[in-house]
C-alpha cells in the first residue's frame, strides 16, 4: 500500500493545489499542443508530398485533391505558427471545433474523391487523440462520432451510386468508429491519469521544498546549537547558534570547517567519533574554550543519521546547548513557583513593618537624649526604605506597571547624580577611582529618586565588579538633549562574552553563580515603567590620558519642564563647585 507524501505534509495537496496546479499544468498543455501542432504540420506536408508525386507520376491528375492537401498544409502550419494553446475545460470552445473540424473534413475529403486505392481511414486517428489527450472526454467521443458518421456515410453513398454489395464497407466503417470510440475513451483516460499523477508530483515537490525552507530557518532560528559533522570530522553545516557557542573565529566564517582544526574542539570531536562508532546517540557536559579566553560549560547530544546514498558515510547531528541557559530556566521556575508566594509574604511583611514603624514614632515622642533620637530615625528611614522595596518587588512579580504623575518628577537631576556617586564611591572607597563628567544645568525629569538610586547603584556595582582599579576607571557622565537626559556609567572591563551580552536584560541569567541575574533586569524594569529605556553598548573613553574601549551603560530619561531654576537674589541653584 502505497501513501501520498503530500498526506503527511505540513503543505498538502489541498493546501498547494491553488499555488501549483494551473501553473504546471499549462507548462505541460503547452507541450503536448506544440507536438500535436507539430505532429499536423508534418502530416499536412506529407499529403502535399504525396499528392503532388501522384499528380505528376499518376495517369489521374486530380487537382483538387492537390488542392485540398495544399490549404491542409497551409491550416496546419498557420496553426503551427499562430495559434495559441487553450485548454477547453468542460466547456465547448469555436477554436476547438474548427481545428478538429479541419483535419476530419480534410481527411473526409480525401477519402472519398481519391481515385486510387489510397485508404485515409487511419488519418482519423489524429484529430481523436488531439480531442482526447488535450480535450475533454466529451470532446474526445464526439469527435470519435462524427468520425464514425462519416463513415458510414461514405459508405451509404458508395452503396447508391453502385449496385455492388458493401457489406464489408459497412462493416469496415463500423469496426473503425468502434475502434475510435475505444481510441477516444482510452486515451483520454491516459492523458488524465498521467496530468493527475503530474499534478500529484508537482505538489508533493513544492511541498518538499517548502517544508526544506522551513526546515532551514527554523533550525537558523534555533536558540539550541546544531552541528553536522562527518565520520572524519568535517562539520557540513552549523546554524548561526552552534557557531557562536563554538567561537567567533576567522575559520568559523566558511560553510565548511573541520573540528580537528583547534584543539578547544576536541572534545565534541571524540564525542562525535564514539557516537558513530559505538551507533548509538551520547549525551555529555563539555567545556569548550572560548578564543577569549573564556571557559564555556555546553550540554552535547548527539544524534545518528542514515547515509545519504550508497557509499556514503554515516552523518552526526550534534545538538549545543548552552548550561547557561538550562540553570537560567531551572531558577526561573524555581522562581515562578516562588513567586505566588511573594503577595502573601509581603503582605505579612508589612504588618510588621507598620507595628515597627508606630512603635518607633510613639518611642521617639518620649525620648530626650539627641543620640538616641538619631537611633530612632535611622530605625525610621530603614523602616520606610524596607517598605519601598517590599513595595518593588511587589510590582515586578505582578508585573504591574505604574502610572507615571507629579511624584515621579525628580528636580536638579544632575546635582542628584552628583550626590549618588559621591556617596557610593565614599561608601566603597573608592573615591579616586570614577571620574565625573556631569552637565551642571539643573534640568527635570520624570523618574521617582528612590528608583534613580536604585538603577544607579546597581550600574555601579556591576561596574566595579569588572573594572580595573586604575584613575577613573569608572566613568559617569550626565548631558541633555532638546527632550532627553542620558546618564552613562562607563568602566573599563573586558568584553563581555557574546552569549552574555545577547541575554544581558533577561531575568535569571548571569554570568557568575553567585548572582541572581535579577540587577539588570529589574533595572531596566523600573527604567520602562518611567517611559525611560536603558541600553548597553562597547564604546570608547579617554583614561589616564589614552583611550580605552570599556562597558557603557546608557539610561535614557524623558526631559520635563523645570521649575524656576535660581533664587531670590538671581543667582543660580547649582553650583559648579560641586566637582
Amino acid at each position: 500500500m502505497t501513501h501520498d507524501p503530500g498526506e503527511h505534509s505540513w503543505f498538502g495537496a489541498a493546501a498547494l493545489e491553488p499555488l501549483s496546479v494551473p501553473a504546471g499544468d499549462q507548462s505541460e498543455f503547452k507541450r503536448l499542443w506544440q507536438a500535436f501542432m507539430t505532429a499536423r504540420w508534418v502530416l499536412g506536408t506529407v499529403l502535399v508530398g504525396l499528392q503532388a508525386t501522384l499528380f505528376f507520376t499518376s495517369t489521374t491528375h486530380s487537382v483538387t485533391l492537390l488542392a485540398i492537401t495544399g490549404v491542409y498544409f497551409l491550416s496546419t502550419l498557420a496553426a503551427r505558427l499562430f495559434l495559441r494553446p487553450r485548454p477547453l475545460g468542460g466547456a465547448f470552445s469555436r477554436s476547438w471545433g474548427v481545428l478538429i473540424g479541419i483535419d476530419v473534413l480534410a481527411f473526409s475529403a480525401l477519402q472519398w474523391l481519391n481515385a486510387s486505392s489510397l485508404n485515409y481511414t487511419p488519418l482519423f486517428a489524429l484529430p481523436v487523440l488531439l480531442a482526447s489527450v488535450l480535450g475533454s472526454l466529451r470532446l474526445a467521443l464526439g469527435t470519435a462520432a462524427g468520425v464514425t458518421m462519416l463513415l458510414l456515410g461514405g459508405a451509404i453513398w458508395s452503396q447508391i451510386q453502385s449496385d455492388a454489395d458493401s457489406t464489408a464497407a459497412f462493416a469496415q466503417a463500423g469496426l473503425s468508429g468502434i475502434g475510435y470510440f475505444a481510441v477516444a475513451f482510452l486515451a483520454n483516460q491516459l492523458a488524465t491519469r498521467l496530468a493527475n499523477e503530474g499534478r500529484r508530483a508537482r505538489q508533493n515537490q513544492l511541498a518538499a521544498s517548502i517544508q526544506r525552507e522551513v526546515n532551514e530557518l527554523v533550525i537558523e532560528a534555533m536558540p539550541e546549537g546544531v552541528v553536522i559533522v562527518d565520520q572524519g570530522g568535517v562539520v557540513r553545516a552549523a546554524n548561526p547558534a552552534a557557531r557562536a557557542l563554538l567561537g567567533d573565529a576567522d575559520r568559523l566564517r566558511s560553510a565548511v570547517f573541520d573540528l580537528k582544526a583547534d584543539a578547544a574542539w576536541r572534545p565534541l570531536l571524540q564525542l562525535t567519533r564514539l557516537s558513530l562508532g559505538s551507533g548509538q546517540n551520547q549525551e555529555a557536559e563539555l567545556e569548550l574554550q572560548h578564543d577569549l579566553g573564556g571557559t564555556l560549560k555546553v550540554l552535547a547530544r548527539t544524534r545518528l543519521a542514515a547515509p545519504q546514498g550508497i557509499g556514503e558515510d554515516s552523518l552526526c547531528v550534534l545538538f549545543l546547548q548552552d548550561q547557561r541557559h538550562a540553570e537560567a530556566r531551572l531558577r526561573n521556575e524555581k522562581m515562578a513557583s516562588m513567586g505566588r508566594m511573594s503577595t502573601a509574604v509581603a503582605h505579612e511583611i508589612r504588618n510588621p513593618l507598620a507595628a515597627i514603624a508606630q512603635a518607633n514614632a510613639l518611642l521617639s515622642e518620649e525620648l530626650q537624649d539627641p543620640r538616641q533620637l538619631r537611633l530612632t530615625d535611622m530605625v525610621s528611614q530603614n523602616a520606610k526604605r524596607l517598605g519601598k522595596i517590599v513595595d518593588d518587588i511587589l510590582n515586578v512579580a505582578r508585573a504591574r506597571t505604574s502610572a507615571t504623575g507629579e511624584h515621579d518628577a525628580l528636580y536638579g537631576l544632575s546635582d542628584i547624580v552628583h550626590r549618588m556617586a559621591q556617596d557610593w564611591a565614599q561608601h566603597k572607597g573608592i573615591a579616586g577611582l570614577i571620574g565625573l563628567d556631569i552637565d551642571p544645568r539643573p534640568h527635570a525629569v520624570r523618574f521617582d529618586p528612590e528608583h534613580l538610586r536604585q538603577v544607579l547603584i546597581n550600574l555601579l556595582d556591576n561596574a566595579l565588579r569588572y573594572a580595573s582599579r586604575q584613575l577613573e576607571a569608572i566613568q559617569i557622565t550626565v548631558s541633555y538633549t532638546d527632550a532627553a537626559a542620558l546618564i552613562s556609567v562607563w568602566s573599563d572591563g573586558a568584553r563581555m562574552d557574546q552569549t552574555v551580552e545577547r541575554h544581558l536584560f533577561e531575568p535569571f541569567f548571569s554570568s557568575e553563580s553567585r548572582s541572581s541575574g535579577l540587577g539588570l533586569y529589574i533595572s531596566r524594569e523600573l527604567c520602562e515603567r518611567h517611559g525611560a529605556n536603558l541600553q548597553y553598548q562597547r564604546s570608547p573613553r579617554i583614561r589616564n590620558g589614552q583611550l580605552h574601549d570599556g562597558n557603557d551603560f546608557t539610561l535614557t530619561l524623558s526631559r520635563l519642564k523645570s521649575p524656576s531654576t535660581h533664587d531670590a537674589d538671581g543667582n543660580s541653584l547649582w553650583q559648579a563647585s560641586l566637582y
